[in-house]
């Protein structure tokens, strides 16, 4: 990941990404006054409501019109505008460094995007890497990279200096590093999840667990065209990069077609789960064109506008 805007994407794309903005299905409270529209009641100029006029209040907000006619006072009371948290939650496991592009490295791509449009936009910006220790050993929990929340558009190159030193490595559950991120940030916001969703134990859990905690997900699933559509022949020793573990086949058509059936039915699967729950859900293959990909399927997914 390069160390400035420019050399990451050129000055004609980055003008495309400001005219786009982080889509979300509902409202939060934010943290001050912004750009997003809160659940709290404030000053702004959008009407939002009527209460009763109390002791200390400010008379300029006093709704005249209705002490005329009712001999009572109401206070008009608006839609306060507050920042949105957009938090990037990046896989960086070993999987991740996987295939041509590597997967990581077009994630990373796509969360220095997000970033770029949310900052643009006065969102606030944090990213959380998960990763976790070589071999077949559990994450330990805060084992997590973490940038914490920043706002403004100059403040995008903290968040590319951040990204380009993200290595792929080590092995983490998903859903377990899902939970601990969900537990430690009091703030509820979109949570971006860029993941190649190569765990075990599932997505469920973890995104349900968002959920409760009042967070909106969105899940980008990143995949490798080698994982798409294998193409080998011949006897292999497929090793798998977070455990180690490895199993010997012969790869004849036989193998290969069940190999995408199992793949059709897990890519169904997460789609069908993340659509049950009304989550953003985008699976993006790495050989295809970035700007595609952020103009037009991130668009068609719901993720941005």
């Amino acid at each position: 990941m390069s160390e400035t805007k420019e050399e990451l994407f050129d000055s004609k794309f980055l003008k495309k990404l400001e005219m786009l903005n982080i889509l979300s299905r509902r409202l939060f409270a934010g943290a001050t006054r912004g750009e997003r529209r809160s659940t709290h009641r404030g000053l702004s100029v959008e009407f939002a409501d009527y209460r009763e006029y109390s002791d200390g209040d400010d008379l300029r907000y006093v709704d005249w019109n209705a002490v005329a006619r009712l001999n009572h006072f109401f206070l008009k009371l608006f839609v306060e505008e507050e920042d949105l948290f957009v938090y990037i939650i990046l896989d960086a496991t070993k999987s991740m460094g996987f295939g041509a592009p590597e997967k990581l490295t077009y994630a990373k791509r796509i969360a220095a995007a997000l970033a770029y449009i949310a900052l643009a936009n006065l969102d606030r910006v944090a990213v959380e890497v998960l990763s976790g220790p070589e071999g077949d050993a559990p994450a330990a929990p805060g084992a997590e990279q973490r940038l914490a929340a920043t706002r403004g558009k100059q403040n995008i190159f903290k968040v590319f200096d951040f990204l380009k030193h993200v290595t792929a490595g080590g092995a983490a559950a998903l859903s377990d590093s899902l939970e601990r991120f969900a537990a430690r940030n009091s703030k509820p916001g979109l949570a971006i999840i860029m993941s190649d969703l190569m765990d075990p134990k599932g997505l469920s859990k973890g995104v349900d667990f968002l959920r409760y905690r009042k967070f909106q997900p969105v899940v980008i699933h990143i995949l490798s065209p080698e994982e798409i559509e294998p193409g080998q022949s011949g006897d292999w020793r497929l090793v798998d990069s977070e455990t180690g573990g490895h199993v010997d086949i012969s790869m004849t058509k036989a193998v290969l077609d069940s190999y995408r059936k199992r793949l059709n039915a897990f890519l169904d699967y997460t789609e069908t789960f993340c659509k049950r729950r009304s989550i953003p859900y985008l699976r993006a293959v790495s050989s295809t064109p970035f700007e595609d990909l952020m103009l037009r399927y991130l668009r068609q997914a719901s993720v941005v506008a």
